[in-house]
């Protein structure tokens, strides 16, 4: 269900879909059109009343009129997005718990260290040879072993079927020749996305070894050897892989338009206004409400009310009504 990031459960985004339609109803009204026992009903309406998603009115029987989807929905996304925040930065304080745990027991067992660019390179290049299935990468500005556009071993994977998932931080884009080398890596197959910014440099092979810094190392040129951990299958790796998918879940899909163009690279984009009407429809899908209902609502024709959904979905390079969900709370549309 859409709207579990926001702390409902599926009978609550339910009820509270067909109160938004119907504007002020009562639990007979909305079982029948819910499958629900009308006791079962009232239960969650004053569930969704004591979330302030829904308001009770005087009267017999007692009826209900459902809270803005803009003004009781919106914080909680929010709040959803912070506690995920709070989670990433417990994970970090954790990973370094446990390195610090299995460095005093025997690190030589738990991951290789090795030091300076061209042993990182090497590796880098080793890990992408022995690929089967995907590679996941995170990619900083400035680079440290292996400048933009000579990962030759990128395209030969891609070649034998290695899906590729990358990662670039917006900085990322302002080396010499970043955009054309990413253009040419999507073209290839690879699948990028943007963000403002990455903790730490990363390289996943088959969700079986990573690369990262264990002492991040200055940039190219710079006087500082990065000093890089390999580490195999273990519950670091296991994070390592979910701080990525945290990272992923939230990025801005890139794309290379009929002209050749790098689409989507500024990251998200600011706080930008929606028509009324495309307004009124996104808090409505945003509640739950299909598109059925959406179209009965504003009186507009179902195709037009997708042909919207699809503009805005175009618009902030969701590739789902999920990721438009999340982009609408962060660029303020809802």
């Amino acid at each position: 269900m859409v709207l579990e990031i926001a702390g409902l459960s599926p009978d609550e985004e339910s009820v509270y879909a067909l109160l938004v339609s119907f504007g002020r109803a009562g639990a007979a009204d909305l079982a029948e059109r819910d499958g629900l026992t009308a006791e079962r009903v009232a239960g969650v309406l004053e569930s969704l009343a004591a979330k302030g998603l829904a308001s009770p009115t005087d009267g017999t029987p007692r009826l209900y009129q459902a809270a803005p989807p803009d003004v009781a929905l919106l914080p909680r996304l929010k709040r959803s997005a912070e506690a995920l925040d709070l989670a990433q930065h417990e994970a970090a304080r954790l990973i370094e718990s446990y390195r610090d745990t299995m460095r005093r027991r025997d690190a030589g067992h738990l991951l290789q260290v090795i030091t300076g660019a061209e042993a990182l390179r090497q590796h880098l290049r080793q890990i992408q040879d022995a690929v089967r299935e995907e590679m996941l990468w995170f990619c900083k500005a400035q680079y440290v072993a292996m400048p933009s556009g000579s990962n030759t071993e990128e395209y030969e994977a891609l070649a034998r079927g290695v899906r590729y998932r990358v990662l670039y931080e917006k900085a990322f884009f302002d080396d010499e020749g970043a955009v054309d080398n990413v253009v040419a890596g999507v073209r290839a197959g690879e699948v990028a996305r943007a963000v403002p910014h990455l903790p730490l440099r990363l390289a996943i092979a088959d969700r079986a070894v990573a690369v990262f810094p264990l002492v991040a190392g200055g940039p190219h040129g710079s006087p500082e050897e990065p000093t890089t951990a390999v580490v195999r299958d273990s519950n670091l790796l296991a994070a390592l892989t979910a701080l990525f998918e945290r990272y992923w879940e939230d990025a801005v899909p890139l794309d290379v338009d009929d002209t050749g163009d790098l689409s989507g690279a500024d990251g998200p984009a600011a706080p930008d206004a929606l028509a009324p009407t495309d307004r009124r429809l996104l808090s409505l899908l945003v509640a739950g409400v299909a598109d059925k209902a959406i179209a009965s609502q504003m009186q507009l024709s179902r195709r037009t009310v997708q042909r919207r959904i699809q503009s805005m979905m175009e618009r902030a390079n969701a590739a789902t009504r999920m990721q438009l969900a999340w982009q609408a709370a962060r660029r303020g549309w809802l």
